[in-house]
């Protein structure tokens, strides 16, 4: 069986997405890996729905703090300048158009960028907190996710079946096999894990693909 990306290097490609000077802001679980990934030389001011901006990377175990902790209750790393305020700020900087990149977790998205990411029919949830202000807030949507369900569905699918929590407002899809753009004319295969082939990685999809005219493999 072919090998897939694992969390750490999915959010290290993530993270070549960042521009220098960006404002971030990490969704819950895989997303907020990304923090541990920013270029030598390259500034990014880490944003949190509760209160932080000017974060560094997740803590060591030897540093955790839990009075410096972002919205999914990971402990930081404090960097000099950083800056706190209350939730109500935060929330005025993503409903404000602030947030240059947001990375979230998803269940699905849609071939047209439809993002469901906060519950499951049949299973409890407890509220998509941000996720929604993020998913229209920010100026670009980055997700990041397993190509498939444990039990092998697609999670790129041509319609979301799962509770939406924003329509049409992902721009780019990175997982375990490919880096996909979502695109007016629809979902373009950019680059795709090593030793896997576009025909293959569309077998594991709903919604169409179309392979990039210079497609490659995934680079670090």
């Amino acid at each position: 069986m072919k090998s897939r990306l694992d969390e750490q290097t999915i959010a290290l490609r993530a993270a070549r997405e960042f521009a220098d000077g960006a404002v971030v802001n990490l969704g819950y679980g895989m997303p907020g890996l990304c923090a541990n990934f920013i270029p030598e030389g390259r500034t990014v001011y880490f944003q949190s729905e509760n209160g932080m901006l000017g974060y560094g990377s997740l803590a060591a175990d030897a540093e955790k703090d839990y009075e410096m902790i972002n919205a999914s209750d990971q402990p930081v790393t404090p960097l000099p300048g950083m800056s706190f305020f209350d939730s109500g700020i935060a929330f005025d900087m993503i409903r404000g158009g602030h947030i240059d990149v947001v990375v979230l977790g998803a269940y699905q998205v849609s071939e047209n960028g439809d993002l469901a990411n906060w519950g499951r029919p049949g299973r409890g949830a407890t509220g998509m907190g941000g996720g929604m202000d993020l998913a229209v807030g920010a100026k670009r949507v980055i997700v990041t996710m397993l190509h498939t369900t444990k039990e092998g569905e697609p999670r790129i699918v041509k319609n979301c079946t799962y509770p939406l929590t924003a329509r049409q407002c992902v721009n780019l899809i990175i997982t375990d096999l490919a880096v996909i753009e979502v695109a007016e004319r629809g979902l373009i295969l950019k680059e795709t894990a090593p030793g896997w082939t576009a025909p293959e990685i569309q077998d594991l999809t709903e919604a169409k693909l179309t392979p990039d005219k210079d497609l490659k493999e995934i680079e670090l």
